[in-house]
């Protein structure tokens, strides 16, 4: 089972990847439509939208949780932080 480098989601079947695309390291979520993955900002206002919709958090703290999440993965682990 692979982990997606972009937001740390197990992916355990061909549904899980972009075009069902088992060599990409990342998932169908942190994937554009034609398939490439999403840049850092576009991850992070994802992130900070989810966890606002699913957390009920205001958008400066869901932004600050995001960008500590995203800087534990692979694909942004060298990236600034912006909140500290």
């Amino acid at each position: 089972m692979k982990t997606c480098i972009a937001c740390g989601m197990p992916m355990t079947k061909a549904a899980d990847y972009p075009q069902n695309d088992e060599s990409k390291e990342y998932c169908l979520y942190c994937a554009r439509s034609d398939g490439f993955m999403q840049s850092y900002e576009e991850k992070l206002e994802g992130m900070t939208d989810f966890m606002i919709r699913t957390q009920g958090m205001d958008r400066e703290a869901a932004c600050q949780m995001a960008e500590r999440s995203l800087a534990k993965l692979p694909a942004w682990k060298n990236r600034e932080q912006s909140h500290e």
